[in-house]
């Protein structure tokens, strides 16, 4: 069983490093360019945010952050692997708000003072939570 703090410290590290995005990826489009790395911008501040709540919420356990580290995300050896689709700088931050989304919707449903335990009821304890525009983009 990992710690809260040393998945909080892996997932901040994993978050933090170079997109590695590259320009001659997308054959001379400017446009094409700046819009993936505004998007890949914006997944960063996400992803930050929603570890910042996860981190301020001590009922949310490392075993429940651990949990939803699952599919292309894990933990081993002190660090966040991901395994790519496609293009891993559009992709890796978004995958890491998808599973802290995930753990933040089990910690509403379970435990998190939310009495109407149904999708929307979660969803406007989203809001409340993290804000209307992180819960409009993650908790679909």
């Amino acid at each position: 069983m990992k710690t809260k703090e040393a998945l909080v410290e892996a997932l901040r590290k994993f978050i933090a490093q170079r997109s590695g995005i590259d320009y001659r990826n997308y054959g001379g489009s400017r446009e094409a360019f700046m819009g993936d790395y505004r998007q890949i911008l914006r997944d960063g501040r996400d992803a930050r945010e929603l570890l910042r709540h996860i981190e301020l919420r001590d009922s949310i356990t490392g075993a429940m952050l651990e949990q939803s580290l699952t599919g292309r995300l894990s933990y081993r050896m002190g660090a966040i692997e991901y395994v790519t689709g496609q293009y891993f700088p559009t992709e890796y931050r978004s995958a890491v708000c998808r599973a802290l989304a995930e753990c933040l919707w089990h910690w509403l449903r379970y435990g998190g003072g939310t009495f109407d335990t149904s999708a929307d009821g979660i969803r406007k304890a989203a809001v409340r939570c993290v804000g209307r525009g992180i819960a409009r983009r993650w908790f679909n």
